[in-house]
């Protein structure tokens, strides 16, 4: 039982152009990100333009202090590589300082044994080493064509002018209100009084900003000394000078010792197609497991999806994720004992762009939870991750908490083809409801032939461990039956908060013919062409 309405009706267009692309969680990045195609510059410009706006009108899921991995498509070469840059633990860290409380961690993204003052999941002492500014950085330096500076220059002008606070902003910041009070600074950032989420009375026009003035500076440092600057320059020593004095064990050699890296993405074999994910400690292992079971499972058939698909879709996803959940990590043999909450707040962003060329970006970053550690650095205004809390704290795992370790994060950007002239770029945010959105739009679209709108408007299901399934309400009678006969599962509605499933961003190209889109219940996610009017 539930209290939405079943008669509301919520669409988005797709609309094809010759133009460039971009589909992000919020608009006005995706905005900046057109202009930058409009201006001259490629999908790797936009994308590093995207990722620092993106920070600044959605900071409560990335920016600088965030982590994440871009897979880029090269169309001139035929090639798909990966910018890696996730985040690490500091050097320093000392399991010993994590020591059990008793209990589960609750209302979080892994239900984890609970540590003494949730060291792990808040505070200074659950930031990790952050990797989205050494990833643009890098990824500038091989692929961009417009300079450094120029692209982070929209992200200052919107960080001076502050965020517009609205509906979405408050529900967001509501949902960690009492977390953020317990820092000074990020409750002087986020809320009223040091209580209340900053938002308008009634509606936003009346305009209400955050104070985004100290991370505007920040920016503006880094758009004139380049990416090393957040790691070896006057921001990186600030930066840790905040993160000491909270109790953070991060060193400035933590930092200078960075490096994001390019590697080549992994090609995933599919029908007549290819899926390029990224390798290593992301989702991309996992999801290329469940391509290689649905292929086999599942008979092609043009038109939506039926019973046999999303049972296809459920058993393929439930069979990929046993195994991650039984070894993934950085250690020896990836063998962790992973485990992960069925579900919480998502708490990513995800865009895609794609240029006149064909060129294109698929990127994924992450604070890790809603808000991070829920703590801000008050001499660069950055909202810092919280990526200590991917490790699990008990010890003698492979996956434990340990100094250097790197993060094992869900992110699962792609691109792939569907063998028939239609090539793709695909993500989501979502937490481990990731892999999942994207496995089934991939197939909607390659096995069944869907157009991206029909792709994106299609009931999803989510099978992300521990043998339970979520299934969309709107789902035929049947669908929720033959799944319910397999597995437990939960039929829900399809709502924009709080999110049951995944919010997935993406785009296609078609011959010459260009289009996007973003997850239909997101009232901030668009789509915007190259040439559009900003507004």
């Amino acid at each position: 039982m539930d209290n939405f309405s079943r008669t509301q009706i919520t669409r988005k267009a797709v609309v094809p152009t010759r133009g460039g692309v971009v589909a992000a969680a919020h608009r006005r990045a995706a905005e900046v990100g057109a202009a930058v195609l409009e201006a001259g510059g490629d999908a790797v410009d936009a994308a590093v333009a995207v990722s620092f706006a993106i920070g600044v009108v959605e900071p409560w899921m990335s920016g600088p202090a965030a982590g994440g991995a871009m897979v880029l498509w090269r169309a001139a070469e035929g090639r798909a590589r990966v910018v890696d840059y996730g985040m690490r633990a500091p050097m320093a860290l000392d399991p010993a300082d994590y020591p059990l409380a008793g209990g589960t961690v609750t209302n979080e993204l892994f239900p984890w044994p609970r540590v003494v003052a949730d060291r792990n999941v808040q505070g200074a002492t659950a930031v990790a080493v952050p990797g989205v500014v050494a990833g643009m950085g890098l990824a500038h330096a091989e692929y961009g064509r417009l300079p450094w500076g120029d692209l982070l220059a929209p992200a200052v002008r919107l960080a001076q002018e502050g965020l517009l606070t609205d509906w979405v902003s408050a529900l967001l910041t509501a949902a960690v209100a009492r977390s953020l009070a317990a820092d000074p600074d990020a409750a002087r950032t986020f809320l009223d009084d040091g209580t209340w989420p900053i938002v308008g009375f009634w509606t936003a026009v009346g305009e209400r900003h955050l104070d985004q003035r100290a991370m505007a500076a920040t920016l503006e440092a880094l758009a004139r000394r380049g990416a090393r600057e957040f790691y070896e320059g006057d921001v990186a020593r600030a930066l840790v000078a905040d993160l000491r004095r909270k109790g953070s064990v991060m060193t400035e050699a933590d930092l200078a010792g960075y490096r994001a890296r390019i590697v080549d993405a992994q090609p995933v074999p599919y029908r007549a197609g290819r899926i390029h994910v990224a390798p290593g400690l992301t989702g991309g292992p996992t999801l290329a497991q469940a391509l290689g079971l649905l292929e086999s499972e599942l008979v092609p058939a043009r038109g939506p999806p039926g019973v046999a698909s999303y049972v296809a879709y459920a058993r393929a996803l439930d069979r990929a994720f046993a195994a991650r959940l039984a070894g993934s990590g950085d250690a020896p043999g990836d063998a962790a004992g992973l485990r992960e909450a069925e579900h919480a707040p998502s708490c990513t962003t995800h865009f895609c762009i794609v240029d006149r060329r064909g060129n294109m970006c698929s990127v994924t970053q992450t604070l890790l939870s809603l808000f991070g550690s829920r703590t801000v650095s008050p001499a660069t205004g950055l909202l810092l991750n919280n990526g200590i809390m991917w490790f699990d704290p008990e010890p003698g795992k492979p996956n434990s908490l340990g100094p250097g370790k790197r993060c094992l994060g869900n992110f699962c950007p792609v691109i792939g083809d569907d063998g028939d002239g239609r090539r793709f770029a695909l993500g989501a945010s979502g937490g481990r409801r990731i892999i999942g959105a994207v496995l089934q739009i991939a197939s909607f679209m390659i096995d069944h032939g869907l157009t991206l709108e029909e792709s994106f408007h299609q009931p999803r299901i989510d099978m992300s461990g521990a043998g339970r399934a979520t299934a969309d309400r709107t789902l035929p009678p049947p669908v929720l039956d033959a799944l319910a006969t397999i597995f437990p599962t939960t039929i829900t509605a399809r709502t924009g908060y709080p999110y049951a499933f995944a919010c997935p961003s993406a785009v296609l190209r078609d011959g010459e013919l260009n289009m996007g889109c973003t997850e239909i219940m997101s009232p901030w996610g668009d789509a915007v062409a190259e040439g559009a009017q900003p507004g």
